[in-house]
């Protein structure tokens, strides 16, 4: 099998086609012996910041030591982007392996698993086959019943902010919605939760408590920030001081503190994590498309955020590091997203907007959203095409002392990076 075979078949059944459920994909690995039963996984669910977190939490432990693996989605390129060794994504040869191994298991089975179910079991075979310590596991969707969620015991599990996403499959309240996510809680294991709205928080203190699972509630009252600038954030938290991150985003430092308590609730049990493999693990923390500068002249930074909750974080970095000017947007979007609540939160900041249409079917056309943007801002607004396209009439109209502020999609973040490389 080529890599080419390996993706057409991971794509074999539609993305819009994805149906929850554990029966599928145990099956699935079963058939391939068990994979994800040989690594020792950190399990991390939420609406927004796992991936974030996962990155972190990846890092330190790749410095104290162990062989990490990070399952994050989706990609911004390539499926390869998904499955990470050491902070190395996984390569095409492994990926072709592990999907022979998956393929035959598939072709024994009456239902099918969907794209989201087969390309988890290949992250489970290639974690096992290079012998990975550790996992670092972020949720698809949900908890629950999303495809990560096949494993038995993590040695934490990690719920990171909850907001209405999805709502027509997870539920139209935060409670349901955090019902959801708390299913990745398993019996007698740790949890860490960022501190958030006590409705949330309620789900998750009797979950853990049914469980008989010890929970940490991270404390943003303990948290001391010493500086911010668009090289990085410096802070205190719990006694530890001076601790860098190179992630600016304001919202790094709700995501940093549940690395921080994951951390302490690893190392009681038994991990080995020096306070110097912390620290350096979360200084090397690289993560694309979360308020990234992308160049300084003229200034451009892009955001993934692709909801309501997302672009209110947004709105805080830009306060915090941008409040002095006004912004050119360049905003994709996918149509089943409420991004009239999107562009009503980053309007203060706006001058213009570029509105583009991302590589996806579930895309809104660029010219409805121009038009919503209008009608919603009074701003204007010019339907720019395709991100490649868009972006070139974006910088355009920023100008060389303009700032030009990217959002609205991770699924425009690739072709965003491709542009600037093939610039230089």
């Amino acid at each position: 099998m080529d890599y080419q075979q390996a993706i057409a078949f991971l794509e074999i059944s539609n993305w819009m086609g994805s149906r929850l459920g554990l029966s599928r994909v145990k099956q699935l690995l079963h058939l391939a012996g068990d994979p994800q039963n040989s690594v020792r996984f950190i399990h991390i669910a939420g609406t927004n910041g796992k991936g974030s977190t996962a990155a972190m939490l990846a890092s330190v432990l790749q410095e104290a030591g162990y062989k990490t693996g990070l399952y994050t989605s989706p990609h911004l390129r390539r499926y390869n982007e998904r499955i990470r060794i050491d902070g190395e994504d996984v390569s095409d040869e492994e990926m072709c392996r592990a999907a022979e191994i998956l393929e035959q298991c598939v072709e024994q089975m009456d239902d099918r698993p969907t794209v989201f179910e087969r390309i988890t079991a290949l992250a489970f075979v290639c974690f096992a086959r290079a012998g990975c310590d550790a996992v670092v596991l972020e949720v698809g969707m949900g908890g629950r019943l999303d495809a990560t969620n096949v494993i038995d015991e993590p040695a934490c599990s990690v719920l990171c902010h909850i907001d209405l996403d999805h709502t027509e499959i997870l539920g139209d309240t935060i409670a349901k919605i955090a019902e959801e996510k708390a299913g990745i809680i398993k019996k007698g294991c740790p949890a860490v939760a960022q501190m958030q709205s006590e409705e949330a928080l309620d789900v998750f203190r009797n979950t853990c408590e049914e469980l008989g699972s010890p929970l940490t509630v991270t404390d943003p009252v303990q948290l001391q920030v010493k500086k911010q600038s668009l090289t990085g954030q410096v802070f205190d938290y719990r006694g530890r001081k001076d601790l860098l991150i190179p992630l600016i985003a304001n919202y790094q430092l709700v995501n940093v503190l549940g690395v921080l308590d994951t951390v302490d609730v690893l190392q009681k049990n038994g991990w080995h994590i020096s306070e110097d493999a912390l620290r350096v693990g979360l200084r090397k923390t690289r993560w694309a498309g979360r308020f990234q500068v992308l160049q300084d002249d003229p200034l451009v930074v892009i955001d993934g955020a692709h909801n309501p909750d997302g672009a209110q974080q947004l709105a805080q970095c830009l306060a915090t590091y941008l409040s002095d000017r006004k912004l050119t947007f360049m905003m994709g979007v996918m149509a089943d997203k409420d991004y009239r609540q999107m562009i009503r939160t980053v309007a203060p900041f706006a001058k213009e907007f570029v509105a583009v249409t991302p590589d996806s079917s579930r895309s809104l056309p660029c010219e409805e959203l121009a038009r919503v943007i209008t009608e919603e801002t009074g701003l204007p607004a010019t339907p720019g095409g395709k991100v490649k396209e868009g972006l070139s009439l974006a910088m355009e109209k920023t100008g060389k002392d303009g700032t030009l502020c990217i959002f609205g999609s991770l699924y425009q973040v690739g072709d965003v990076q491709e542009w600037f490389e093939n610039k230089k």
